[in-house]
C-alpha cells in the first residue's frame, strides 16, 4: 500500500508508456487470486482480468484530475481494493476512495497515531479478534465481544481503532477483497451503562466508515446473546443502515442452532457451540502487532493535506454532530425502556 501521490502527468493515450514506466518505483501488480476466485470476481464484481489494469489506470486518472491534493496512494493493488468494493464502477470507486480519506481526517480521536502497538490493551482484552478458520465461502470471521471492554480503562474510540486496524489487515488479502468478511458480535453481558457510550454520533461515524468509507464487503453480521438492551442499540444503528446491509443482520439470541445455520460449528470455538477448540485471541494479536512497521509505512502515504477540501465528502462536520446529539436525547428514553 505504498506509492507516490504525484498527479502531474496527463492520462496516457493509446500506445503511450505504461504507468509503471512513468513511475518505475511503483510496485507492479501481480494477481494472487486462484482461478476459481478469478471466475468469482468476474461474475460477482464485474472484474475482467484482461481489463483490470486499464480500469485501475482509469481510476488513477480520475483521482489526479478531480482530487490532485488528496494525498492518496496510487499503487495498482491499493486502487484495486476500491474498484472491487464497488464492482468496478469508476465513479462509485472514486467516491469510496475520497470517503476513505475523509473519514480518516474527520475523526482524529480514532485515526491519529493509528498503529497496532497503540491499541495493544484492546487486543489483550479480547474485544476483537479473527477466527483462525475461514467459513465455507472463504470469508474471515471477525469476532467482537463488547463485554470484554471496561469503559473506565479507555474510551470507546479505542475499540473502534482496533476494529479498523483489523479490517485494514484483512483487506490486504485479495481473497478477502473478493469474498468479503463475516462479523460475529457477542453481546453477552452488555449493560445499559456500556450501551450508552454508543450514541447516535458514534453510530453514524462507525456505520459511515463501514458502509461508505472502507473498501470491504461485509456479507453478514451475526448477533449472539443480545440482551433486551440491544433493541435500543439497534434502534440507534438502523437509521444509518442501508437496506442491503440491514438485511444482512441476523439476531440469534441464545440460539446456537440458529447461529450454526449461518456459521458452521466446525470453524466456531467451543464458546459458541463449535468444535474448533477454545477461543484463542493470541495468534491474531501477534499477527497484528507484528505488522507495526507495515502499517507505519502504509499509512504514511495516506495523509490528507489540511488545506485540501475535496467536495462531496461523506462527513459534514458540526451539523451532523449537532443532529446526532439531538437524536441521542430522543433515543435515551428508548434505551432505558428496553433495559
Amino acid at each position: 500500500m505504498s506509492g507516490d501521490s504525484d498527479c502531474t502527468r496527463t492520462s496516457p493515450s493509446a500506445g503511450s508508456p505504461s504507468d509503471n514506466e512513468f513511475f518505475p518505483d511503483r510496485p507492479k501488480y501481480v494477481c494472487s487470486l486462484s482461478p476459481d476466485l478469478v471466475t468469482k470476481a468476474r461474475e460477482e464484481l464485474q472484474e475482467k482480468p484482461e481489463w483490470r489494469l486499464r480500469d485501475v489506470q482509469a481510476l488513477r486518472d480520475m483521482v489526479c484530475k478531480d482530487y490532485p491534493s488528496l494525498g492518496t496512494c496510487l499503487d495498482d493493488a491499493f486502487l484495486l481494493r476500491f474498484l472491487r468494493a464497488r464492482k468496478f464502477d469508476y465513479d462509485r470507486a472514486l467516491q469510496l476512495l475520497v470517503n476513505y480519506h475523509t473519514c480518516r481526517r474527520s475523526w482524529p480521536e480514532v485515526f491519529n497515531n493509528l498503529k497496532p502497538s497503540a491499541i495493544k490493551p484492546v487486543l489483550e482484552s479480547g474485544f476483537v479478534t479473527v477466527l483462525p478458520h475461514l467459513d465455507p465461502e472463504g470469508r474471515h470471521v471477525v469476532c467482537i465481544r463488547p463485554d470484554r471492554w471496561t469503559p473506565s480503562n479507555y474510551p470507546i474510540t479505542e475499540n473502534i481503532r482496533a476494529i479498523y486496524l483489523t479490517l485494514e489487515k484483512l483487506i490486504q488479502s485479495e481473497e478477502t477483497q473478493v469474498n468479503g468478511i463475516v462479523i460475529l458480535a457477542d453481546y453477552k453481558g452488555v449493560s445499559l451503562s456500556k450501551a450508552s457510550h454508543f450514541g447516535p454520533f458514534v453510530a453514524k461515524k462507525v456505520i459511515g466508515i463501514l458502509q461508505d468509507g472502507f473498501p470491504i464487503r461485509i456479507k453478514a453480521v451475526n448477533i449472539i446473546n443480545e440482551p433486551r438492551i440491544f433493541k435500543g442499540i439497534f434502534a440507534i444503528i438502523k437509521p444509518f443502515l442501508k437496506e442491503k446491509i440491514a438485511n444482512r443482520f441476523f439476531l440469534h439470541g441464545c440460539d446456537l442452532n440458529s447461529l450454526h445455520q449461518n456459521i458452521p460449528p466446525v470453524i466456531l470455538p467451543e464458546e459458541y457451540g463449535g468444535t474448533a477448540g477454545k477461543l484463542d485471541t493470541s495468534a491474531w494479536n501477534e499477527l497484528l502487532l507484528s505488522s507495526e512497521e507495515d502499517f507505519l509505512h502504509d499509512f504514511s502515504a495516506l495523509v490528507l493535506p489540511c488545506d485540501s477540501s475535496p467536495h462531496d465528502m461523506l462527513v459534514s462536520g458540526d451539523a451532523d454532530e449537532k443532529q446526532c446529539d439531538d437524536s441521542l436525547r430522543g433515543m435515551k428514553p428508548q434505551l432505558y425502556y428496553c433495559y
